[in-house]
């Protein structure tokens, strides 16, 4: 990534699945995942094992190791916007869908992703990229958020807008995105744990209240164990520290996948019949 502030381990790293006649799927939409760790890092649990699930569903991936601390806002925000003008410049090549694009985050990577669905249309996010022209480049048609950080009130993870922000009044304000959504965000898959006391629950609550208030349509599932940072909830992600899986919160990803379909399908080709190399045509 080059744009100001941007560190050099900054990248965006895309999971493109190979096209191929004999396939069906012409199409596939793309997610762009933003790992969390508190704007200090980008943890890799919540990267490549999350990527590798949603490949096998057939959707088109790449993770966005966004620039932290020091680094201060716009940066990443402005990194994130760099990558919708990437994939859709490609989408032809990469035979992904342009009008299905959507952001993903977890934790701190889930306050990333929800602020660029917020501010996306931001004119300095725009300049900041130098893009010239018509912002839609830069839509995302959805969000998924994993027990995200929202707000920077009285359920603020202080850690996360510590780093993103500093001592910035006005900015941490502007950071609290229960009070951003508007009526261009987009549909969002949210979920979360009861007992997650590191970033309240509260945090996707308030979220999904504004989203409730501007119409923004959305699907949110909350879990009554599990603490914060479970990433996939089983073996794939588990910490080096030792924390247990969680069985029933593990069950996020297939929810989430159903909603993907539900809303982003793969984009099948009309018509294969009679036309594989081996098929033997009746007598």
């Amino acid at each position: 990534m080059e744009y100001p502030g941007s560190l050099e381990y900054s990248r965006f790293e895309t999971f493109i699945q190979e096209p191929a006649e004999e396939l069906a799927v012409k199409k596939r939409p793309m997610i762009v995942i933003c790992p969390g760790g508190a704007y200090a890092y980008t943890s890799p649990r919540e990267a490549e094992p999350v990527a590798y699930k949603l490949m096998a569903e057939g959707y088109d991936v790449g993770i966005l190791y966004y620039s932290c601390a020091p680094a201060k806002y716009p940066t990443a925000l402005m990194e994130a916007a760099s990558c919708f003008r990437i994939i859709r410049k490609n989408a032809s090549k990469w035979r992904v869908d342009k009008n299905a694009v959507l952001i993903m985050g977890f934790s701190a990577g889930g306050h990333l992703a929800a602020s660029y669905a917020c501010y996306w249309n931001d004119p300095k996010i725009a300049e900041g990229i130098g893009l010239k022209g018509s912002s839609e480049v830069l839509r995302p048609n959805g969000q998924i958020l994993c027990y995200p950080v929202i707000t920077s009130g009285e359920y603020a993870h202080v850690g996360s807008i510590d780093n993103l922000c500093g001592d910035n009044k006005a900015l941490r304000k502007k950071m609290s995105l229960e009070k951003a959504v508007n009526t261009d965000t987009p549909p969002a898959f949210i979920w979360h744990t009861y007992l997650d006391n590191t970033v309240p629950v509260e945090n996707s609550l308030l979220y999904l209240s504004a989203l409730r208030k501007n119409n923004i349509p959305a699907e949110f599932h909350i879990y009554s164990q599990g603490w914060h940072g479970l990433s996939l909830a089983n073996e794939l992600s588990l910490s080096r520290y030792g924390a247990e899986d969680y069985p029933s919160v593990s069950t996020w990803i297939g929810l989430c996948t159903n909603w993907l379909k539900t809303n982003y399908p793969l984009t099948v080709k009309a018509d294969l019949k009679g036309k594989e190399p081996w098929r033997v045509k009746d007598k």
